[in-house]
């Protein structure tokens, strides 16, 4: 006769039981083990925290950019011919893959000061292979298509910089109970040397590291310049159609310095507003012409362009997810809009004592207006009543005749330069890229009398950087957003980020230091007590310790097997 007999009682585990089985499908006890993670499992190990990592600075890049992301959508249509907004599936799946791998780091840690086995689900590893290599491809294309974007990353760390430190920090030191726990434990003095030397080098590289943050936002408020002004990038196309006189009046509401435009020459001479070359995205010419949708937008005349609606488009895409706010007035008068002629804009843009400034874009070499295409603009600017001193004159072709035509225009460069080579020229403006220049350039300009104008700043945080950096001037796709800023977002003196430094290290120390005494003392006092504090499944796995993982799984789960005499 054999008689069945448990090996042992157990308590129930229901937490451990879960982050066993999430993470590795081991939902039971007797799947469990307190064994040395094989290397193979350390391997994925290794790949799970390059993928988080990764998958944080993508996910970082992604947050900080979202001040261009218009000019990405913009950046997508011409290279496909289609308007879509591009940002949303990739911060859908960014988003969805950085949780993802989150939740799976937080149960290997757990794993580790739990002293359990780490062993990833194969449906894990094939999440995490995906995550990292959808990652690697999308920095990839990033790097190849719109590289210049990386900028933001640096220049974002000047506002989060002191922020992220500090959020680090604190990460570090709450790892340090799993790291004193490790090293309590261990029976190999070589690995406790190792894992201690790791992490106090981690820890004291953090605690040093505000040396070399640096933000024009750490300074004495009494040095802080006066607020920047803020230029209309085409307006305030976030609450009306670019380039109409609707966003233009929508921008001077929001109180503008001045309005910023791009301008195209028509066949028959009338300089008027439009940013692609062609007419597809912010009309409906695919309906007027037809069989002209693909034309540049030079090769019509105005009185084609008169025909044309301006507005319906932007009802129809909704680019910046504004129009859901607006009211039926606003939207009536959005679907009425019309292609804006430059002339419109100078004469709004004077009735308002409105700066002005435009990008001229030179018509192709077949267009009639091609040799005679600064004398046309000139000639519209001139009928405009527009006085000079309001007018940005940004091209550089045959800029000595405009200057003896138009003496008072504001001459600017589109073309970063030296402040010699700008002041031999006559030029006293700059319309740059915020990625452009750095602080020690703002202020060589500021030095030597050039004033400096930056774009697109659509966001508070950008906005604040530039402005601590003593930048003069701004154009923006988002007025009404900045004006909302009436002071940086943050300032510190350097004496208070200082202090705030060295007292985040000492309680990070101190916090350290008392977690690595409790977990000795925890240990003594445990190995101390004997085997009466030892749980059935620890006794037995000591006891199999140099046996393999089959072995111990079999003697988990199986039973004591008595036979008893007939």
């Amino acid at each position: 006769m054999v008689k069945h007999q448990p090996l042992q009682v157990y308590e129930r585990q229901l937490c451990l039981s879960c982050i066993t089985g999430i993470y590795g499908c081991r939902w039971k006890r007797y799947q469990r083990s307190h064994d040395d993670t094989t290397k193979w499992e350390l391997l994925w190990s290794l790949i799970l925290l390059l993928t988080f990592f990764l998958l944080f600075v993508w996910s970082y890049f992604w947050w900080e950019a979202d001040n261009d992301y218009n000019e990405f959508n913009w950046f997508l249509y011409n290279r496909s011919g289609e308007w879509t907004d591009g940002t949303v599936p990739i911060l859908a799946t960014t988003a969805a893959g950085f949780t993802y791998v989150s939740f799976l780091m937080v149960l290997a840690l757990c794993h580790v000061a739990l002293g359990q086995q780490l062993n990833l689900h194969w449906l894990h590893k094939i999440g995490v292979t995906a995550a990292l290599l959808t990652t690697i491809i999308g920095i990839v294309s990033v790097n190849q298509t719109w590289g210049q974007e990386w900028d933001v990353v640096p220049i974002s760390l000047q506002a989060t910089g002191p922020f992220l430190h500090i959020g680090a920090l604190a990460a570090a030191t709450a790892l340090s109970w799993i790291v004193a726990g490790q090293v309590a434990r261990a029976e190999k003095t070589i690995f406790q040397v190792v894992v201690v030397l790791l992490y106090l080098s981690m820890l004291l590289g953090l605690y040093f590291l505000p040396i070399y943050i640096t933000s024009p936002c750490i300074m004495d408020p009494s040095s802080l310049k006066p607020r920047p002004e803020v230029f209309g990038h085409q307006g305030d196309p976030m609450l009306a159609p670019e380039n109409t006189l609707l966003s233009f009046q929508r921008a001077l509401q929001m109180n503008v310095t001045g309005l910023e435009a791009d301008v195209t020459i028509s066949m028959d001479g009338v300089p008027f507003l439009m940013r692609d070359l062609t007419l597809r995205r912010t009309t409906d010419v695919e309906k007027v012409f037809p069989d002209r949708e693909r034309d540049k937008a030079s090769q019509f005349n105005w009185t084609d362009l008169q025909q044309l609606n301006a507005g319906q488009w932007f009802l129809k895409y909704d680019p910046f997810w504004t129009v859901n706010k607006m009211s039926l007035r606003e939207k009536n008068l959005t679907a009425k809009q019309s292609v804006c002629s430059l002339e419109q804009l100078l004469r709004l843009a004077s009735f308002h004592n409105s700066t002005v400034v435009f990008r001229l874009r030179r018509p192709p070499p077949e267009h009639p207006c091609y040799t005679t295409w600064i004398n046309d603009t000139l000639q519209v600017v001139q009928q405009s009543g527009v006085p000079q001193s309001l007018v940005m004159w940004t091209p550089d072709d045959e800029r000595a005749q405009v200057k003896s035509f138009a003496p008072g225009f504001i001459q600017t460069s589109l073309v970063k330069r030296t402040p010699k080579d700008l002041q031999s020229s006559g030029i006293s403006r700059l319309l740059l890229r915020y990625n452009q220049v750095n602080t020690n350039d703002i202020t060589d300009y500021s030095r030597n009398n050039i004033s400096l104008t930056l774009y697109t700043v659509n966001e508070p945080w950008l906005y604040s950087v530039l402005w601590c950096s003593g930048v003069a001037s701004v154009s923006s796709e988002a007025p009404h957003i900045l004006k909302k800023v009436p002071y940086p977002i943050w300032l510190l003196r350097p004496n208070e980020y200082c202090l705030m430094w060295v007292s985040a290290d000492l309680i990070s120390f101190a916090v350290v230091i008392g977690i690595f005494i409790l977990q000795n003392y925890h240990t003594i006092r445990y190995r101390m007590s004997g085997m009466r504090s030892y749980n059935p499944e620890q006794i037995m796995l000591s006891a199999a310790v140099r046996t393999s993982s089959r072995d111990i799984n079999v003697m988990k789960e199986k039973l004591i097997f008595s036979v008893q005499p007939q």
